[in-house]
């Protein structure tokens, strides 16, 4: 049941991290938006709550000396994964930073709010400049306090990652993987073999055969002809 626990943990936040990685590839497109930074930062945090899980998870299971040989094996094979992930995402999360800073959401100054207020016109200008400027003001400090939140979260992982090393301490080379080098491919495409719409290997080699009968038979008719129109050749000679 725990090793269940931690795999459902584990997989939550390999996903919620590839969310997060498809998010940030969209920084500074035409995608980019103050709701795409907003699911940024709940995507990043939600990645985060599920880190946290995951390391305690993990942290207390692989200290237990009572442990089987066996579990302790597949417990240290989820820690290196989840570490590797954890990797993945403190990248992505130096790579949303450097994006932003280089990205900023800027309110177009020269955008016109209509106010209605009424008096002279430049007293009627000048307030509504200054209520334009305090919203301008007001999305670029939420769009800078992100960034240095994320900043500090960034500082927040990499600590864990050190304490996560601190305390369990498994080498990823002293973890053997659980199958071959190539396991996964081969394991798609013989599921892609036996999909719908696809040709299998047996299938594929019975096209063949037929295509070298088929081959064979064309080539008998055309020597044969070619006999008979010798033959005649000769007689009419």
């Amino acid at each position: 049941m725990l090793k269940e626990e931690c795999k459902a943990l584990l997989d939550a936040l390999n996903k919620v991290t590839a969310c997060y990685r498809h998010l940030v590839l969209t920084i500074g497109g035409t995608a980019d938006s103050q709701n795409l930074r907003e699911e940024l930062k709940k995507t990043r945090q939600k990645a985060q709550e599920l880190a946290v899980a995951n390391r305690n998870k993990l942290t207390t299971t692989l200290k237990d000396n009572s442990l089987s040989k066996e579990d302790k094996a597949e417990f240290e094979r989820l820690w290196v994964i989840f570490s590797t992930c954890m990797d993945l995402l403190e990248t992505d999360m130096r790579r949303a930073l450097e994006l932003g800073q280089e990205f900023p959401l800027n309110i177009p100054k020269k955008h016109i709010i209509q106010t209605g207020m009424s008096g002279g016109t430049s007293g009627v200008a000048a307030r509504a400049m200054s209520v334009q400027n305090m919203k301008y003001d007001g999305e670029h400090n939420i769009d800078v306090m992100d960034l240095m939140d994320l900043e500090n979260e960034i500082k927040q992982v990499d600590e864990m990652m050190h304490e996560m090393e601190m305390k369990v301490g498994v080498p990823q080379w002293t973890v053997e993987a659980k199958q071959n080098p190539g396991a996964e491919l081969k394991c798609a495409t013989s599921a892609g073999a036996s999909s719908p719409g696809t040709i299998s290997t047996e299938e594929h080699k019975a096209i063949c055969d037929l295509s070298k009968l088929l081959a064979a038979v064309v080539f008998s008719a055309v020597l044969f002809i070619a006999i008979v129109l010798a033959v005649c050749v000769v007689k009419l000679s």
